[in-house]
């Protein structure tokens, strides 16, 4: 499995003509406004075996007493449901994607214990209303269903597949004669925000210069401008503005070279799955790695055995080369495998990863997730 995903990846880093990295504006930004959505609320689980809150606790007692009187079955007094156990109070939240949702639009919803529950294991969410994220926010959706545990681990918490329901719209922002582009944190950068703006003034716009009434005078007639590292700033041309929509398509549309974007290379690592993912030729610095009872020295220019002083391998070295020019930093890509070689957990991989960065021996950008 790992030779198969080692292949993978590295068919997936490798050098590539420009086009094949070619993306539309959409893939790398969102219009000013356009954002997830959170809806939350609190509801009961039941159908439990033994596992739920106890009806004791007035915490569980209150509602529960409350979803019987509204189904006109009061109980005579609180005390009646002292034996409650198949019932557990929850927290529910539901995230509307950037585009939004329509009213009857259905989306997933999760569910977490709120109190003592052990286990969720074969409830059911009864019909619950779900809120906006503010207080004093309206119902947006109602939410019920079977309760899934993705992760059998996870008792307390699970999912309910397409169980929140829109009642109302949850749209995406109106877009008026000027409307601002958010690069993605990933690809965000001047050299970057410059690029997508020609891309979307060469597709898009009408060209860059056009002539106006004095021949001899010529205006811009760019209908993107960067305002910051992160933000481009759109005006529809008046021509345009009675089909906004379709304007609109063409600028999410324009095509990007995300190879000439000029990116820095980073080092993604998440240290709870233990995946770590290399974006481009990411270079370091010559160093001494010594871990545990691991030793990685990195030289420039790579060492040469002499009948004097030959080259030998032990257990716990590996060479780590540098290119063909004496003045070239070896490649992380070549620390990597020796680690590999040499059967480095990924936990200390990561470690080893973080002294790098922090000693400036790493050349990239690294992001721990």
């Amino acid at each position: 499995m790992f030779r198969i995903l080692a292949i993978v990846l590295a068919f997936l880093l490798a050098p590539l003509a420009p086009h094949a990295f070619a993306s539309k504006v959409s893939d790398l930004t969102r219009i000013r406004g356009q954002g997830e959505f959170k809806l939350r609320g609190l509801g009961l689980v039941v159908g439990l075996n033994g596992t739920g809150d106890s009806g004791k606790d007035m915490v569980l007692a209150r509602p529960l007493s409350k979803l019987l009187e509204n189904e006109g079955n009061s109980p005579g007094q609180i005390s009646e449901l002292m034996g409650a156990k198949a019932v557990a109070i929850v927290w529910i939240d539901v995230t509307i994607p950037e585009v939004g949702g329509r009213a009857d639009d259905r989306f997933d919803c999760y569910v977490s214990a709120a109190y003592g529950a052990s286990s969720l294991r074969g409830g059911r969410l009864v019909i619950a209303p779900l809120k906006g994220p503010l207080p004093g926010s309206p119902v947006y959706a109602m939410a019920s269903g079977s309760v899934e545990l993705p992760d059998p681990s996870l008792s307390s918490s699970g999912k309910v597949r397409a169980g929140a329901q829109l009642i109302h719209d949850v749209a995406g922002p109106v877009v008026g004669d000027t409307f601002d582009l958010y690069i993605s944190p990933y690809f965000s950068g001047w050299a970057s925000a410059q690029k997508i703006a020609t891309c979307i003034n060469s597709d898009a716009g009408p060209g860059p210069l056009v002539a106006g009434l004095d021949s001899s005078v010529r205006v811009s007639a760019n209908v993107a401008t960067v305002l910051d590292d992160r933000t481009i700033r759109v005006v529809i041309p008046e021509a345009e503005r009675p089909d906004k929509a379709g304007f609109v398509a063409a600028v999410l549309s324009a095509s990007v070279r995300v190879a000439e974007l000029d990116l820095p290379a980073q080092v993604i690592v998440n240290q709870r799955s233990g995946v770590i993912v290399i974006t481009g030729d990411v270079e370091i610095s010559p160093g001494l790695v010594t871990h545990r009872d691991l030793v990685i020295n990195t030289t420039v220019p790579t060492p040469v055995g002499t009948p004097q002083n030959p080259l030998t391998t032990t257990r716990h070295f590996a060479e780590v080369s540098t290119r063909a020019r004496a003045s070239d930093n070896a490649r992380l890509a070549d620390l990597m495998a020796a680690m590999k070689q040499l059967d480095v957990s990924v936990t200390d991989q990561i470690e080893i990863l973080q002294m790098l960065h922090k000693t400036g021996r790493l050349h990239a950008k690294m992001i721990v997730d």
